[in-house]
């Protein structure tokens, strides 16, 4: 669940129309509008928004773990994706869209359910008209790095 609430689901065109990028992310973080239903699936959510950066916070539980015992690499990629994503997003102007082209990903430490709250910091490097760049690290209550990844993102005209 997002800090200001709300529910999951799918945006409808009106609730959209018009509206930035970083107008959409603000909305839902407020509750406006519906959050992914992944965010219900893998226990995190969107905490923070600001133009070029989207913050998401993910508590590792142990339906998340691997067989060797420790969250699996998709937890990682899933919160890391959303944080790049999202943080590309907030750099959109109204009717523009974005799609994950690439993602690379970096798992430095093994988390599990006691390694507490993790963050994923996602920060553009480059928003141009068809093309955006950015990064973002995965760090614990004490600051220690997790992961990072990149991304590169296609930017197209928003289907009406």
């Amino acid at each position: 669940m997002l800090a200001g609430g709300g529910q999951p689901g799918v945006a409808t065109p009106a609730q959209v129309q018009g509206k930035s990028g970083l107008e959409l992310m603000q909305a839902m973080l407020a509750g406006e509008l519906p959050y992914p239903h992944i965010a219900d699936t893998l226990d995190f959510a969107l905490i923070e928004v600001g133009h070029g950066k989207a913050v998401f916070q993910g508590s590792p539980q142990r339906k998340h773990y691997n067989p060797m015992g420790t969250v699996h690499g998709g937890w990682f990629a899933t919160l890391l994706d959303s944080a790049l994503g999202c943080a590309v997003q907030t750099t959109l102007p109204a009717g523009m869209a974005y799609t994950t082209a690439e993602l690379g990903v970096n798992i430095v430490r093994a988390a599990r359910e006691d390694s507490g709250p993790l963050r994923a910091i996602g920060q553009v490097v480059h928003s141009g008209r068809q093309l955006a760049t950015a990064e973002a690290r995965i760090v614990g209550p004490d600051g220690k790095l997790y992961a990072h990844a990149t991304t590169t993102c296609l930017v197209f005209a928003a289907r009406t």
